[in-house]
């Protein structure tokens, strides 16, 4: 486990972005070998998803040879609907590079068969190779994607029934009525984003210390699903100073005296971005 610590939000976005631009460019992906990226929606990524836009417009990464997996999406909403994770995606991401969206792969809320939508998602997983690199965020009681506190740590792909802090924290997006809140998701299980090749997580804010605490400082527990990550053998938290507030300072050193390793992690390679050419 690696835990990279930066001084505010903007920064840790800007560590993720490079993160996975990096990533991206040493894979060299093409036509007949896709990256696989796994995708969170919510307030967390949006910096980073700024931050990618601004590098691709630069030149430095294409997603012409990417191919994206979301990690969930409502139930009952329609797709267009401004707060599907559908529109949140395309609006704050995709129509701003070069992926295919035939690419974007993001689960189907208005499914007729709900089941048979979840296993599908697994099986194009599956097809694509897995996931190379899952990026994650959580929400204040420790739950990644839509895997509330008691979900199993091996769970794949299924129909979620949201819990009422979720409902409660995601009802600024419906006006503060928490009866246009959606219920139920299709969500990602922790096993399945297990079971990429690397993780990254990012984690700010004050609001998010507790749960950080729980998730690397305290063992493993389904009421904290991102603490299943501890045995994950590539798991990086990205985190800024506001999310380490509950975290022992010796945590906090150690991880800090290691900062001038973890950098080199994002340094640009000289090679030209992969699809320029």
């Amino acid at each position: 486990m690696k835990l990279i610590i930066q001084d505010d939000y903007d920064k840790a976005s800007d560590f993720a972005a490079r993160y996975v631009l990096r990533k991206i460019i040493d894979f060299k992906p093409n036509a007949d070998r896709y990256f696989t990226l796994g995708l969170p929606t919510g307030s967390t990524p949006l910096g980073m998803y700024k931050k990618l836009i601004e590098l691709h417009k630069a030149g430095k990464v294409s997603f012409r040879y990417v191919k994206t997996f979301n990690m969930d999406e409502y139930v009952g909403i329609p797709r267009d609907h401004p707060e599907s994770y559908h529109s949140f995606m395309f609006n704050n991401f995709f129509r701003h590079i070069d992926i295919d969206p035939n690419n974007a792969n993001i689960l189907d809320g208005n499914a007729s068969d709900l089941e048979k939508e979840c296993e599908d998602y697994e099986k194009k997983i599956a097809a694509a190779g897995g996931i190379r690199l899952f990026v994650g965020g959580i929400g204040p009681d420790g739950h990644i994607a839509f895997n509330e506190p008691g979900s199993s740590l091996v769970s794949r792909t299924r129909i979620k029934t949201l819990a009422k802090d979720t409902i409660i924290a995601n009802a600024r997006f419906f006006g503060n009525d928490m009866s246009l809140v959606p219920t139920s998701a299709l969500t990602v299980g922790v096993g399945t984003v297990m079971d990429s090749y690397e993780v990254m997580i990012i984690i700010t804010g004050a609001q998010k210390a507790l749960a950080f605490y729980k998730a690397i400082e305290e063992g493993v527990s389904h009421m904290w699903t991102v603490s299943a990550f501890q045995m994950h053998p590539r798991t990086l938290f990205v985190a800024d100073e506001d999310a380490t507030l509950e975290l022992k300072v010796k945590t906090v050193k150690y991880f800090k005296s290691l900062m001038h390793v973890h950098l080199k992690m994002i340094d640009e390679p000289e090679a030209a971005a992969q699809g320029d050419k």
